[in-house]
């Protein structure tokens, strides 16, 4: 027995080591934390349990027969976050540059199986050279087989992806179906093929940094949501995030009680928006003076500025929140923050989080280039999700809701719950200006009369009045009330129950 029980402690000493010392050492050196290393972070200690800690590759071709390690470069099991159970993967760059081959990919989908049967997320951290060449189809039938979980899990539980080191070709496309990705500076990438091959093809000669580096993805393509500075802090911004998410579509979101009186009045709110209605203001102070404690989570801060979302609480309960930003394009909307939005409010109404929506929207933007992406397209992918959706909504109108915009952003009339405005509010079809150009056009080279027009149109129609009248907003109500009434109605929500008409799916227009 006690032969026995040594072999054991030996076999989990050589899996706990991955790739030896040598290539520890490398890892470190490049400012990486070991997959190891990266769980203990990001699990509370001591509640990590490993599961497959001895499986190794089948692989006989090319040598391979001759390198085997326990673990097979990837190290998987559950454990908790905050006392909340989650399932993990981490890739181990220090074995075979954490390539995924078919036992690899076997690990990952048995805990996502797993986790999808007990109803808790999966959180993966992604350090990884690719598919395993040595393996041919079967690494790439291994890729497809954890794809195909991703599918399956979307909607049911929350999917998190931290890519720390490369992630290319089929690599990238897991993590791009899951509901948000973190990557960390300078030494996480992401990419369908690499420098080389794009020199190769299309003759442009870019670095890894610039073609899918971590600030690429979170400014310029919106694959990411955030971006960091070292493994440490992307795990412990991982712990926050998963403070605000249920366990799956079958509970509620957590908890946390708060001392922030529900009843606060807020009363510099009152002097947000300034009287010149072309003056930008900062919609990230109504959010945090409106909710708890004045804490938000951001999600995509560097991509697609006009249009604001992340995580907050009322009364201790998690919202999402979704705001125009008037400082950006004036809050207008385009096909980045369109997007965006949109899949913002469907991973909330998959997962039961009410969504509260700050709207200062002058309209869509204009212009041949966003005509010619599709703008009517990724606009209606806006619209779509808020119609579809299902879970309380609250909407406030701050200042301008003009034109299809303001029926996009959570309207009265896609089943928005509780619909207020501020007495700033101008809910029209367009701005008074270019209506009475419209309307009066034969006045239009008159100053005086199209200034009265003007004058004229705005209080008839660019006002909450008229909108009130026909119910399409629920009360008109002061700035400095904001929290207090938007707390009230979550609490009248709490329960909302919505049946929708049986399909299998709808048809977003992707």
């Amino acid at each position: 027995m006690h032969d026995i029980i040594r072999q054991l402690d030996r076999m989990r000493a050589q899996a706990r080591l991955g790739g030896g010392e040598r290539r520890i050492a490398a890892q470190h050196a490049k400012g990486k934390l070991t997959a190891r290393e990266r769980l203990e972070l990001l699990l509370d200690q001591g509640s990590f349990e490993e599961w497959d800690m001895f499986v190794e590759h089948r692989s006989h071709d090319f040598g391979m027969d001759r390198e085997t390690v326990p673990g097979d470069g990837v190290v998987t099991g559950y454990g908790m976050i905050n006392g909340r159970l989650v399932f993990v993967f981490s890739q181990d760059f220090t074995v075979f540059g954490g390539s995924l081959s078919e036992a690899h990919a076997e690990k990952i989908c048995k805990i996502m199986d797993q986790a999808m049967k007990v109803g808790a997320p999966v959180i993966g951290l992604n350090d990884s050279g690719g598919a395993r060449i040595q393996e041919g189809v079967a690494s790439l039938g291994g890729y497809a087989e954890v794809f195909q979980r991703n599918v399956l899990a979307s909607g049911v539980i929350p999917q998190i992806s931290l890519i720390m080191g490369p992630c290319a070709g089929g690599a990238v496309y897991s993590p791009a179906m899951t509901d948000f990705i973190f990557m960390v500076k300078d030494s996480s990438y992401m990419f369908v093929t690499g420098p080389e091959v794009v020199k190769t093809v299309t003759h442009e000669e870019v670095t890894a940094e610039e073609l899918g580096g971590a600030i690429t993805h979170t400014t310029r393509s919106g694959v990411a949501d955030l971006a960091f500075d070292s493994d440490v802090e992307a795990i412990l911004m991982v712990r926050r995030l998963f403070n605000y998410l249920p366990l799956s579509n079958r509970e509620r979101p957590p908890l946390r009680p708060s001392n922030d009186p529900a009843d606060r009045l807020e009363r510099s709110l009152d002097t947000l928006v300034p009287i010149n209605p072309n003056q930008p203001y900062d919609m990230k102070e109504l959010i945090t003076k409106a909710v708890d404690d004045g804490e938000f989570y951001e999600l995509a801060p560097d991509s697609a500025k006009n249009i604001v979302i992340g995580f907050a609480r009322m009364e201790g309960a998690p919202v999402g929140i979704v705001a125009n930003q008037p400082l950006v394009l004036a809050g207008c909307l385009d096909i980045r923050s369109s997007i965006k939005a949109a899949r913002f409010v469907r991973f909330c109404d998959a997962f039961g989080i009410p969504i509260v929506t700050f709207v200062d929207v002058p309209g869509f933007m204009p212009g041949t280039a966003q005509e010619y992406g599709g703008i009517i397209r990724h606009g209606a992918k806006l619209l779509f999700a808020y119609a579809e959706c299902t879970v309380p909504k609250v909407t406030v109108i701050t200042r301008k809701a003009y034109g299809g915009a303001y029926d996009v952003m959570s309207s009265k009339h896609l089943r928005g719950d509780v619909n207020f405005a501020w007495p700033s509010a101008e809910i029209a079809v367009m701005g008074p200006k270019g209506a009475v150009e419209i309307i009066f056009r034969d006045e239009k080279n008159d100053p005086t009369k199209i200034s009265a027009r003007e004058a004229e149109y705005r209080e008839k129609f660019a006002n909450p009045f008229i909108a009130g009248r026909r119910g399409y907003i629920d009360d008109v109500i002061m700035p400095h009330e904001t929290r207090k009434r938007i707390c009230r109605s979550l609490a009248m929500l709490r329960d909302k129950q919505v049946d929708n008409p049986w399909r299998k799916h709808g048809n977003i227009p992707l």
